[in-house]
């Protein structure tokens, strides 16, 4: 029991820092894009095609460029966070209703003006939700960084198949029930979070 929490303590640190970076590169993209037509244009695509390609394959890459410790699991946190961070920051930001941009515009409002009294509010539900999509993807990310960056100390992910290896069975459900309460944890406190801002 005490090895299994030790590991589910290191994957929840692996998975909140992830989530964290996520966090602040996904929205800083998202409102870089919301900002200017040619900056969606330039990434939106790119962030699609992050998105696209299978994590797996990625992996043997991130392990040669970045080693294979804990380093490496939180590239590949990050990446399979990242998405829908971006996505409802953008989606979150263009929402707000022309009417009021209208009003605004009339009373000349600077873009900056504009973004945090007006879009930022408006985007806050959607951000929200892709946050809690991406708290769940995290914790996902650190189990399967686990798998294949095993230097360092062990998360819970090494622990698994450190015990599929060995045949050892009440461990091995110990261990995979440990990580599915963390997705399952990660996705409630968000769920949480979303639902205290919109009864606020």
């Amino acid at each position: 029991r005490t090895e299994i929490l030790q590991a589910l303590w290191l994957s929840t640190v692996i998975s909140a820092v992830g989530l964290a970076l996520s966090i602040v590169i996904g929205m800083t993209v998202g409102i870089a894009m919301s900002q200017a037509r040619w900056v969606e244009r330039s990434l939106y695509p790119y962030a699609v095609i992050l998105q696209c390609i299978p994590t797996l394959a990625l992996v043997p890459v991130i392990g040669f460029w970045f080693d294979f410790g804990l380093t490496s699991r939180l590239i590949v946190t990050v990446l399979i966070a990242l998405f829908p961070v971006i996505s409802s920051t953008l989606f979150g930001l263009q929402s707000a209703e022309p009417g009021q941009h209208d009003l605004f515009t009339l009373y000349r409002s600077n873009r900056l003006t504009r973004l945090w009294k007006l879009q930022l509010p408006a985007a806050m539900p959607a951000i929200l939700t892709g946050f809690q999509v991406a708290a769940t993807l995290a914790v996902v990310g650190a189990v399967v960084g686990d798998f294949f960056f095993k230097q360092g100390d062990a998360g819970i992910g090494v622990l698994i198949d450190l015990y599929r290896a060995r045949l050892q069975s009440e461990q091995l459900f110990g261990a995979a029930i440990a990580a599915s309460l963390l997705g399952v944890a990660a996705f409630w406190t968000f769920g949480l979070i979303n639902r205290i801002y919109t009864a606020g």
